[in-house]
């Protein structure tokens, strides 16, 4: 561990392993196969990339996307590791060179696609090469019950059968119990040992509300963020071109990304998002794994996810450097009928499709929960919180709840009434005794709950029916159009035999209630702004985002001890021997000069007649 450590701190700047890192490093180093589960942002890719530098030969990384392949290659040379990718961007010629560098040993880190690894050619090749380790990133992959299932991950299991002598880590950072006995099974990972550390991101502020009004929400949400990189989730590829086009008009830097458009536009969009500061992406979740962009801000979603853990995935992809940042939902009972649409809609098996279903309502009880968000979201992957985490909405503005028995016994009963095959707005209708044409026309205007809810707004009934079906109470029948049905659970609050409390739908948010600590402030000062000047200018140099120099984190640093030295600069955490060594002199400049210049200001003249 002594030489672990010494790479840590030449070569990534850090002076200590954090968590399950030390522990997971020694394993694997010592040829044991593991299982890590971090959180992003976490460090699990030290955990093999210490490993692969400290054994003989060469580690191959499975990974799934280009873009994080090319992120972490060019992270690595920055600080002076011999790494290289392979895959499709390459050209014939620069594949060759790689293929070399491999046979020859040239390479402490290999990345490559799951496709391009399972090939007989590639295979033949890692036999003619000295392996250290094959470490499979995105493990929850090849959970066919996940929420990220990739056939070609299946595969992988041939590792183990051709290479038995060499170790695996499989990384994840969202897997729950059943997943992570399926990566286990199906990677023949029986005899690895498991580092399982918290799911909990502290920095992140999750924050949920009822959708009124969409587009003017996220407006007020993102005048919080002015100036910061963040990421905007919508359904479909229509509402993000059509979001990104309406943020564009209204002053933001905002660009579009999903499957529909080019492969050229997206890699320039998804360049423009890492390389510049400010820039918001609108995507379908076909953005964002292996984007390891550190400083996003925030991420906000317009529609439902599909399960928690695709919440907890792309939420997670902010603040990775672990400042301040903000996850931002807005959802409504429409979402839920078009989630379960595509579900029933979908060509998956009926067990497929029933734990579709499953995850989407344990998703919507997790949204209407009144309880600390943090602590529901930990539980669903098993592990226990206090139960107050001070950085959630339902914390910081605890909701109101009210008895809603009677109005949740009028609305099942409506339902039953009706004949269980109509929506929640035609529900209302009758509820409040409005007299159109479809009321008269299947005779709902005679039934006995025609008009008996007019106590309450057509809001605070489309408040009842979404917490009645994110209860379980009743059942948005997909290949209905929508049409709410009873469920079991519903019998004893018809009978009288339960009461139900449901929450009071979030009033306007009160400033002073939830203050604006979510947001990683920035230094305002010209020191700052050099800093950050001259770390674009060198990123510019090298090709590479800002953040592959320093991440702000390190920034931050620079800027509150304000090193005069290179062995000053040295003890700023993130900044290794290589990057000392190519980076320090431009960044103890800045500093020089902003020292020469206070030095130059007059000396302010003493006034007596002030006195």
């Amino acid at each position: 561990m002594t030489q672990a450590l010494q790479i840590l701190s030449s070569v990534f700047g850090f002076n200590a392993f954090r968590g399950h890192q030390a522990t997971a490093v020694e394993h694997v180093t010592s040829g044991g196969d593991a299982l890590v589960l971090m959180p992003t942002g976490g460090g699990k890719s030290l955990c093999y990339q210490i490993p692969a530098m400290l054994r003989p030969g060469v580690g191959v990384i499975v990974s799934p996307l280009i873009a994080l392949m090319q992120d972490q290659v060019n992270a690595l040379l920055q600080a002076g590791v011999k790494a290289a990718f392979l895959n499709s961007a390459l050209d014939p010629r620069a594949a060759s060179k790689v293929e070399r560098q491999l046979l020859n040993g040239e390479i402490d880190l290999l990345y490559v696609a799951p496709e391009r690894l399972m090939t007989p050619r590639f295979l033949q090749l890692l036999e003619c090469a000295r392996i250290a380790l094959f470490a499979i990133d995105e493990a929850h992959c090849v959970s066919q019950w996940g929420h990220d299932f990739r056939p070609e991950y299946v595969q992988l299991a041939v590792l183990h059968q051709r290479f038995p002598q060499v170790p695996r880590i499989a990384l994840t950072a969202t897997a729950d119990r059943l997943t992570r006995e399926e990566i286990i099974e199906r990677l023949g990972l029986n005899n690895a040992r498991q580092f399982i550390s918290s799911f909990d991101r502290p920095n992140i502020r999750y924050r949920i509300t009822q959708k009124h009004n969409a587009r003017e929400q996220l407006t007020t949400f993102l005048q919080e963020h002015r100036n910061n990189a963040g990421i905007v989730y919508c359904l479909s590829r229509r509402k993000v071109d059509e979001t990104a086009k309406w943020l564009s008009s209204n002053g933001w830097h905002a660009l579009p990304y999903h499957a529909g458009l080019d492969s050229q536009t997206r890699l320039s969009h998804q360049q423009c998002f890492l390389r510049k500061e400010g820039v918001v992406i609108v995507a379908t979740i076909a953005f964002g794994m292996g984007i390891d962009k550190p400083d996003v801000r925030f991420v906000a979603h317009l529609d439902l996810p599909k399960s928690i853990e695709g919440y907890y995935q792309e939420t997670g992809r902010a603040g990775r450097d672990g400042l301040p940042a903000d996850a931002w939902l807005v959802y409504g009972l429409s979402d839920v009928v078009t989630l379960r649409q595509l579900v029933e809609s979908g060509e998956a098996s009926p067990q497929r499709k029933r734990l579709e279903r499953q995850k989407l309502d344990a998703l919507l009880g997790f949204c209407e929960s009144i309880t600390c968000r943090r602590a529901s979201l930990l539980n669903y992957f098993g592990e226990t919180h206090a139960g107050t985490c001070g950085n959630c909405d339902n914390c910081l503005e605890p909701p109101q709840t009210w008895d809603g028995t009677t109005a949740a016994r009028m609305a099942l009963s409506c339902v039953y009434r009706t004949g269980q095959r109509f929506g929640a707005a035609h529900l209302i209708d009758v509820l409040l005794g409005k007299r159109t044409p479809k009321t008269a026309q299947f005779g709902h205007d005679k039934k006995s709950t025609f008009g008996i809810g007019q106590e309450h707004s057509t809001a605070k009934w489309q408040s009842v029916f979404r917490q009645l079906v994110a209860g379980g109470y009743l059942h948005a029948d997909s290949a209905a159009y929508g049409g709410l049905r009873l469920t079991e659970l519903s019998r004893p609050l018809l009978r009288g035999e339960l009461s139900i409390a449901l929450r009071v739908d979030n009033r306007p948010a009160k400033k002073a209630k939830l203050p604006r600590a979510a947001v990683a402030s920035t230094p305002d000062d010209p020191l700052w702004e050099a800093l950050r000047e001259t770390r674009l200018k060198l990123a510019r140099e090298q090709g590479v985002p800002p953040f592959v120099i320093f991440h702000d984190s390190t920034l931050r640093e620079m800027h509150a001890r304000r090193p005069r030295t290179l062995a000053e600069l040295a003890a700023i955490s993130g900044i290794g021997k290589r990057k000392l060594e190519r980076f320090g002199a431009a960044f103890l400049t800045v500093f020089a000069a902003k020292k020469s210049a206070v030095a130059a200001l007059p000396t302010p003249v003493h006034d007596q007649t002030r006195e």
